[in-house]
């Protein structure tokens, strides 16, 4: 599976960039967002000698972009094409599909923002979906989530709808509801997306400069054949996207359906300290794609004859 997302990934014009298992753990607290899961229940956190605090990587975009900024990469070209492999690190309760150890692979583009560029991202993805055999077994969920100016009304409306059920939540939506209500869209319990039923779209929230670029990559989503559905409820789980998300999903992972997700941070590397520059990317776990290709019966991967004896 490695060999595919290194051949996919480098027809796509994409070079390997690789980055260490652990960062300072402020650059997750910048980048993810202090009250996000991760970084409030699932990091390995620790301080060395010098009282610096360090943490094996959750994620890979932030260091990713971490490195894109000390080492100057933007200057190589006006539109850089990273993508890596590795392992990430998160403390949560194991479950199929979700070990706390775990391999990703992702991609991150920066310098475009273009529409073009979200499609471009989207169909790498797609192309290493059906390289595994499971472009047929998936679904693509594709939203806006517009600008942080755009994202502030729309909290407001949807604290308004939440707040009367608020009761009626579980103690992690109260949380979310508090800290970035947002989040609570991503809630598995059935008792509460029938209350999220009532909740306006986030589409209506949108400037006319997020409504363009929405339609425009869903124009060139077709014109690429790749398939997909509008999800007005996915927002994923990291602080730092802006407008474009995405997920795929598979039937063949419960609850915890999601193979590969990703979106545009126009604000991140600004954020860390680097001059603003638009970003996008996605990430994705592979023991979690070897599961379902197990599940729709794919044939095992052979890695190839690296070795011979004569």
């Amino acid at each position: 599976m490695e060999r595919i997302v290194h051949t996919v990934c480098r027809q796509f014009g994409y070079e390997e960039i690789r980055t260490p298992i652990f960062e300072e753990t402020r650059l997750f607290l910048r980048s993810i967002g202090e009250d996000s899961d991760i970084v409030s229940k699932e990091m390995y956190s620790w301080s060395d000698k010098d009282g610096t605090g360090l943490t094996l990587r959750p994620e890979l975009t932030a260091p990713v972009v971490r490195s894109f900024i000390q080492h100057n990469l933007g200057i190589k070209s006006p539109i850089q094409r990273l993508y890596y492999l590795g392992p990430s690190f998160r403390r949560e309760r194991p479950q199929k599909g979700r070990t706390r150890q775990f391999h990703q692979f992702g991609v991150e583009a920066f310098g475009s923002s273009h529409p073009e560029q979200d499609a471009e991202i989207i169909a790498l993805a797609w192309h290493i979906l059906s390289k595994c055999g499971l472009s047929d077994g998936v679904t693509l969920h594709l939203n806006n989530i517009g600008s942080p100016e755009c994202r502030s009304a729309y909290r407001d409306a949807l604290k308004e709808v939440i707040r009367p059920n608020l009761d009626q939540f579980s103690e992690t939506s109260q949380h979310r509801f508090k800290s970035n209500p947002l989040r609570i869209l991503d809630t598995k319990s059935e008792k509460e997306q029938n209350i999220l039923n009532d909740v306006p779209s986030i589409t209506k929230f949108l400037s006319a400069d997020d409504r363009i670029h929405f339609d425009m990559l869903q124009d060139l989503l077709k014109t690429l054949d790749v398939s997909f559905i509008l999800n007005p409820k996915l927002v994923r789980g990291l602080d730092y996207y802006t407008q474009t998300v995405f997920e795929f999903t598979s039937d063949e992972l419960g609850a915890q359906d999601a193979l590969l997700g990703g979106g545009r941070y126009d604000g991140l590397v600004e954020n860390l300290g680097g001059k603003h520059t638009p970003g996008i990317g996605f990430a994705a776990g592979m023991e979690r794609f070897l599961i379902v290709m197990e599940s729709l019966g794919e044939p095992r991967i052979e890695s190839g004859n690296d070795i011979y004896f004569v």
